[in-house]
């Protein structure tokens, strides 16, 4: 089994024997031996669910069981299932089976709704794709950057907003560039990396390389990316579809690689042959290994 797969079993193990409690992604992350911001962004790869949704659709999948198998109060099982109150399970288990948690337990047909399964190590190995893509491995030079800076979440969490607020902030800088001095021309970079240890968000900066920092334009920021190894995969067509590349670098060639994110930022790479509104656009996504 490969260390990512391993990882993620490990966490699903925590989760599996932790279903009655409320379960910290941060607890999770910790038993995989996985930053947080990475082991969601990875499960979400390979999984095509958060691991907050995944969370909890199995504790409703264990409350559909008690249900039917126990004569515990529906008000328990919502506690049990890590709700507040009876009425927040009730809307929740209506969401997602279509009929109140009383109904069912009064129809006891245990054939109406599948049970969401856990995961298992055979089951991580078949939903990775077939590594058809293979990433330049280069390594990258010290950069000084300098551009905007915005704090998101990433498409890994369910507070999601990379979409509202990453256009904004290009539009935004690209306007200003004439404004940044000593720039290397030619290129822009996304800096991607998680605000501090622990926290759902990511730390966002569009920006262009400098020779050096000398005067910074007011609103603008300073930040260096400490040279290394790094994985980039190219992306063709609409930039909104990035996330494909993304996934495919983390779900399918990662685990397999035999590599290991350094934790260090990931790169968008803007040169020449990205077009904002061109199908024929090129940019590249790179991710630090060791």
């Amino acid at each position: 089994m490969s260390y990512y797969i391993e990882r993620i079993q490990r966490g699903v193990d925590f989760i599996e024997t932790h279903l009655d409690e409320d379960v910290a992604l941060a607890d999770v992350a910790s038993v995989a031996g996985v930053s947080q911001w990475h082991f969601q962004r990875i499960f979400r790869a390979i999984t095509g669910e958060t691991l907050k949704g995944y969370i909890r659709s199995r504790r409703l999948a264990a409350s559909l069981e008690r249900l039917l198998e126990t004569d515990l109060r529906v008000l328990d099982i919502a506690v049990l299932a890590g709700f507040e109150s009876q009425e927040a399970f009730a809307r929740a288990f209506k969401a997602a089976f279509g009929m109140q948690p009383q109904k069912y337990r009064a129809l006891r047909d245990k054939s109406l709704f599948l049970k969401k399964p856990p995961l298992d190590d055979e089951y991580l190995r078949q939903i990775q794709r077939n590594m058809t893509l293979t990433p330049e491995i280069y390594e990258q030079k010290t950069l000084l950057l300098v551009g905007l800076r915005t704090l998101v979440y990433g498409v890994d969490s369910e507070k999601n907003n990379i979409g509202e607020q990453l256009p904004p902030l290009w539009a935004a800088f690209l306007a200003r560039l004439t404004e940044v001095p000593n720039p290397v021309r030619g290129v822009c970079y996304g800096i991607v990396k998680q605000e501090r240890d622990g926290s759902e968000r990511l730390e966002y900066h569009a920006a262009i390389e400098v020779t050096d920092e000398a005067s910074i334009p007011a609103g603008m920021v300073a930040v260096e990316v400490a040279g290394g190894s790094y994985a980039r995969f190219e992306h063709r067509g609409a930039a909104q579809r990035i996330d494909h590349t993304v996934s495919y670098a983390y779900a399918a060639w990662l685990p397999q690689s035999g590599h290991r994110h350094t934790y260090a930022p990931d790169l968008e790479i803007y040169g020449v042959g990205y077009h904002a509104t061109r199908e024929d656009s090129v940019f590249h996504y790179a991710i630090p290994i060791g």
